[in-house]
Order: structure tokens, then C-alpha cells, then sequence
């Protein structure tokens, strides 16, 4: 019997009502909309509110997500949260996430930076396949505004908050995760990363004056990494499932520089209008930047059934990983949703 694919089945998102702009940046730090639009294409960002927590906002795409797919949390399985930007450093985000659910899963958290999400879709389809669990939530959450240093131009402009899910099942159909590769380079970690705060540099007044406690990156060295790594792995996924990068319906990179994937694509020869692009609204939300594109691609109608969409994620670590899947008949209830600016885009 041929093992069952990890099909997507429902989806959802949110994002904070509050929304920082270019120009607001430029009143808190040496910058304005014209700089950080050439460099990155990011117009906006959403910003957490004091409502907002990590376990609020996956929960509010979770919800919508199991809408979708004709769930309630009891039927679920496994919850599977990626996330680098907890409510606390214990207990880990996916086990207030379940209790806020109402879930009587099991539910694992999984850090890998800005691939986060990716590595959990890749760890949910695998125990989809097994026949270990059924119904599957993975969600992508990030707070990241909080690791963010407001008077560091250089990593302020690029980030914002936010989250997304997604519902997996098993398919006996030719939809679900068909390929995948993940990968980690830990000798270049220190390129992107929070020096502070952590065990082996505590929390102190030391680490508080220096601003450690907040994101550090290396920027030349990231975006060499991140167009290598768009490149390679977008053509050993593909060429896994028998396929080129051109033979993909819509791809989906992560949302952390419209720089990074227009040099992708011009060095793969794609169209741009390949590339799904929504950080000009969002900026990097890191963990959730793929599913809130993949979530939004669905509602505009840019993916549908029998569609193959590819996705590659890079980020801290440095880490990168890259998924191919077909879209099932599930899509044929996405229903096509108007951009409103609140809690809900």
C-alpha cells in the first residue's frame, strides 16, 4: 500500500492591528521610506498591540484554519508550532497553544529560525505518512518585534509580527508534500543571531546596556547566504520530484527581501510573476513569513487544485529548507478575500 501524502487542508492567519510604516520609521531612526524601499521592498509592517501574545495569535490562525478544513481542536492530533520568539522560556509556546485551544493533543515547538516553518510542515508530513496522526495543525507564530533593537536601521526596517497555519491530512490522491530538503550551517550561526540573554550569556546589566538582548546580523553575509541557498535548494526539491524551478506553478519564498528573490530569479531565469510577494505589506515575520504568503496566495486565488507550488525558507542557524507540494480539491473552497487593514488581512 502506498504511504498517504500530508495534504493541506485548511488555512489561516493574523496579524496585529497595529501597522508601522517607512515613515514612521524615519521618526525613530536615521532612515526614510525611499531607503528601505530600494533596499528591500518593505513598505509596512504589523506590530504587536499589548493584546497581542505569541499563544493569541497562533491561536487566531489556528482557528481559522480548522474553520476551513471543518475541524475543532478535538479532532486534532498533533500540534506543531515553529517559533523563535516564545511567551516564555519555559513552557514552550506549543503547550500554552494547546491549552488555549482546547486540544487534548500531543504538541511539539520547533526552532529553526526563519526555516522554522518549513522544518515543522516536513515533521507533520512525516507522521501523516506513517499513519501515526490524521489531523495535523502546524503553525508559524512570531513576535519578533520584541527581539528588535528600534535604533539599529539596519535590522529594524526588515521585521514584523505575525502568524499562520495550516491543517494537514492524509491524501491517497496526488496531493501533499511531495519533496523536501532541509539543511543547517552552524558555522556561520554567529552571522545572524540574539548574542544575550541566553545561557550562555545571561541576562544582565552588561547585556542590557550593550542592547545583546536584541537581533544582531551580519547583512552582506545573509544575503549571500540566502540567494545561494534560494537557488540550490529550489532546484534540488524540484529536481526530487522529476521537475525544473520553471515547471512550478507559483513559488514561494520566504518574505524576508525583495532583493534576495529578484536575484534569484534572474539568475534562474524566471519571471518575477513566478514569485509570490507580499512583505511590502508584512515585512520579515520569519517563521510565519511563508505560511502568511502561502495563506494569502490561496485567498487570491493564486494557487488551485492540482497546482505545485515550491517553498524554500532561510534564515538564523543558518538554516534553510524547501518543500514541494501539490494542492488538493480542498482549494476549491478558498473564496477569494479583500485586503482589510485590523486584525485580519
Amino acid at each position: 500500500m502506498t504511504m498517504p501524502r500530508a495534504e493541506i487542508t485548511g488555512w489561516g492567519k493574523y496579524v496585529p492591528g497595529k501597522v508601522l510604516t517607512n515613515d514612521d520609521l524615519s521618526k525613530m531612526v536615521d532612515t526614510n521610506d525611499e531607503w528601505i524601499t530600494a533596499r528591500t521592498g518593505i513598505k509596512k509592517r504589523h506590530i504587536r498591540t499589548e493584546a497581542d501574545t505569541t499563544t493569541s495569535m497562533a491561536c487566531a490562525a489556528a482557528h481559522e484554519a480548522l474553520a476551513v478544513a471543518g475541524l475543532t481542536p478535538a479532532d486534532l492530533d498533533l500540534i506543531v508550532v515553529a517559533n523563535s520568539s516564545p511567551d516564555y522560556l519555559l513552557p514552550a509556546p506549543a503547550n500554552l497553544i494547546q491549552h488555549q485551544l482546547g486540544a487534548k493533543c500531543p504538541a511539539l515547538t520547533l526552532a529553526a529560525g526563519c526555516s522554522g516553518w518549513v522544518y515543522s510542515l516536513v515533521t507533520a508530513s512525516q507522521f501523516i505518512q506513517t499513519g501515526a496522526y490524521k489531523n495535523i495543525i502546524v503553525i508559524g507564530v512570531e513576535l519578533i518585534s520584541y527581539a528588535i533593537d528600534y535604533t539599529d536601521r539596519s535590522t529594524c526596517v526588515l521585521f514584523g509580527d505575525g502568524a499562520a497555519a495550516v491543517i494537514l491530512q492524509p491524501s491517497q490522491t496526488e496531493a501533499g508534500v511531495m519533496t523536501f530538503e532541509l539543511g543547517s550551517d552552524g558555522e556561520h550561526a554567529q552571522h545572524l543571531m540574539v548574542p544575550g540573554g541566553g545561557t550562555r550569556k545571561p541576562l544582565s546589566q552588561e547585556v542590557v546596556d550593550n542592547r545583546e538582548m536584541y537581533i544582531r546580523m551580519n547583512g552582506q553575509e545573509v544575503f549571500k547566504f540566502a540567494t545561494r541557498k534560494l537557488i540550490s535548494c529550489l532546484h534540488n526539491i524540484t529536481g526530487s520530484a522529476g521537475m525544473s524551478p520553471a515547471d512550478l506553478d507559483l513559488i514561494i519564498p520566504h518574505q524576508a527581501n525583495l532583493r534576495i528573490i529578484e536575484y534569484a530569479a534572474d539568475k534562474l531565469q524566471l519571471p518575477m510573476s513566478k514569485f509570490f510577494i507580499n512583505l511590502h505589506k508584512y515585512g520579515n515575520t520569519s517563521t510565519a513569513s511563508i505560511p502568511l504568503a502561502l495563506v494569502e496566495a490561496i485567498e487570491e486565488g493564486r494557487l488551485k487544485p492540482g497546482d505545485v507550488t515550491g517553498m524554500v525558507a532561510f534564515g538564523s542557524g543558518l538554516s534553510w529548507a524547501g518543500a514541494v507540494i501539490r494542492m488538493g480539491e480542498a482549494l476549491a473552497k478558498a473564496q477569494p478575500q479583500a485586503e482589510v487593514e485590523g486584525a485580519l488581512v
